[in-house]
C-alpha cells in the first residue's frame, strides 16, 4: 500500500468519526479536509461504503460553506477545464438530475442566446440520482446533435461565430465524477455533489463568464453565489425556477437575485403577466403519451417512456425555435430575457422580452440550433 492511499484512508477514517455521530454530536470539518476527502474518492482510492457515509454523513448533519467549497475544489482539481476564444460567456447549469414533471424548454436556451450576439454553453449528465429526469443531454441526441464533444471541441463551436453556443457532457470533461453515476444510485439521497456539480465551469470564456443556475429552496441562492465565486465566474444569475431549472413559472411571480461575487446587485420579482404570458400551467406537462404501458414502469427511472419524452421535448422546442407561439415559446423568451436583464443589455425584462421575441420569429435561433453539431 502506498503512502498516498494510507493517507487517504486515514483522513477519512478521521473525517467519518466527526461527520456521521448523529444529529448532537457531529462536527464539522475543514475546507482542506472535505477537499481531500473528496479526492481520495474520485481518486478510487476509498472503499464505497466509507465514500458513502462521508456524503450523506455531511448531508444528514448540513454542510457548511467550507465542506461544499472542499469538495467544488476537489472536482474543478480533477476537471479538463478549456478557454473559449470569445469575450463573454453563459454557462447554463440546470440540475444534472432532470425533469420529470414538464417538457423543459432549457435545452434550446444556449442557441437562443447565440442568437442574441451572447455565446452561451450548457452542461450536464445523461442521467442521475435522485431525480432520473430528462436531461439536455437526452434531449439534443433526440434532436440529432452531438452529445459527446470533448471540452475543446465544444469551445471551438461556440467560437464559431455562425453557431455561438455548444453542449458538453460531464463524461468528457470530469471523467472521474462522472464514474460515480451508479454508486450514487445506491446511495439514493442527495448527496453534497449535486449542489456543487453545475458550478464547475469546463468551459470559460477568455473575457468574462456568467453562470446562471435555478433553485427551489430559499437559502440556496447565496450558497450557490459562493460556489460560482470560488469557481471563477465573474457573475451568477440564480433563477427561482420549474423544477430547480433556470426558467420560472408561467404562473406565478419570479425571483431573480443578480450576483457579482458573493453580493446580490440586482434582484427583481417579475410577473409573467406584465410579460405577456398567460398560462394556467407553470409549464408544458408531459403527454399522457409519454408514459410507460403498465408494467413496464422502472423502480428508478419512474413510469414515462424516456424516448418518447426526449421525442416531445423536441418536438416542442423546435417549434418554439421557429417562432411558433406557444408555452415552451414563452418560456424561452422569459429564461432568454432574464439573461440579457443580469448581463445588463437591458434595463427593463420587458425590453429583453423583446430581444428574444425577435431572434424566435425571425428564425435566427432556429438557424443557430441547426448549425450546432
Amino acid at each position: 500500500m502506498t503512502d498516498e492511499v494510507t493517507e487517504a484512508r486515514a483522513l477519512m477514517r478521521s473525517i467519518i468519526q466527526r461527520v456521521a455521530t448523529g444529529p448532537e454530536l457531529s462536527k464539522d470539518i475543514e475546507q482542506e479536509e472535505a477537499r481531500g476527502g473528496m479526492l481520495a474518492i474520485l481518486d478510487g482510492l476509498i472503499d464505497p461504503v466509507q465514500a458513502a457515509i462521508f456524503l450523506i454523513g455531511l448531508r444528514m448533519k448540513r454542510e457548511t460553506p467550507e465542506e461544499n467549497r472542499g469538495i467544488l475544489q476537489a472536482i474543478i482539481d480533477r476537471t479538463d477545464r478549456v478557454t473559449a476564444d470569445v469575450d463573454e460567456l453563459v454557462d447554463i447549469g440546470d440540475p444534472y438530475s432532470g425533469y420529470n414533471r414538464t417538457l423543459p424548454a432549457s435545452p434550446f436556451l444556449p442557441a437562443v442566446m447565440a442568437a442574441c450576439g451572447v455565446p452561451a454553453v450548457s452542461h450536464g449528465m445523461e442521467m442521475v440520482s435522485p431525480k432520473f429526469g430528462i436531461t439536455h443531454r437526452q434531449v439534443l441526441r433526440a434532436a440529432g446533435k452531438n452529445d459527446s464533444l470533448t471540452p475543446q471541441q465544444a469551445a471551438t463551436q461556440i467560437e464559431n461565430s455562425d453557431i455561438g453556443w455548444a453542449y458538453v457532457d460531464q463524461s468528457r470533461f470530469c471523467k472521474k465524477l462522472n464514474d460515480l453515476t451508479d454508486f450514487r444510485t445506491l446511495v439514493i439521497k442527495r448527496p453534497p455533489i449535486t449542489t456543487v456539480e453545475t458550478e464547475i465551469m469546463p468551459i470559460k470564456a477568455r473575457g468574462k463568464t456568467h453562470h446562471v443556475c435555478g433553485y427551489v429552496h430559499k437559502p440556496y441562492p447565496p450558497v450557490y453565489a459562493m460556489l460560482a465565486t470560488l469557481s471563477g465566474f465573474d457573475s451568477a444569475l440564480l433563477v427561482r425556477g420549474i423544477e430547480g431549472g433556470v426558467i420560472p413559472s408561467l404562473r406565478q411571480p419570479g425571483k431573480l437575485f443578480s450576483f457579482k461575487g458573493e453580493t446580490v446587485v440586482r434582484e427583481a420579482e417579475p410577473s409573467p403577466q406584465e410579460l405577456g404570458f398567460v398560462h394556467d400551467l407553470r409549464a408544458v406537462p408531459v403527454p399522457d403519451s409519454c408514459k410507460q404501458e403498465s408494467g413496464s414502469i422502472d423502480e428508478v427511472t419512474g413510469d414515462y417512456n424516456r424516448e418518447a419524452f426526449a421525442k416531445a421535448v423536441v418536438e416542442a422546442g423546435l417549434a418554439a425555435l421557429g417562432g411558433e407561439k406557444g408555452m415552451t415559446y414563452d418560456a424561452l423568451v422569459y429564461g432568454g430575457a432574464n439573461i440579457l436583464w443580469h448581463l445588463g443589455k437591458h434595463e427593463e425584462l420587458s425590453d429583453a422580452a423583446n430581444e428574444i421575441r425577435a431572434v424566435l420569429d425571425s428564425g435566427e435561433a432556429l438557424k443557430r440550433f441547426n448549425a450546432g453539431a
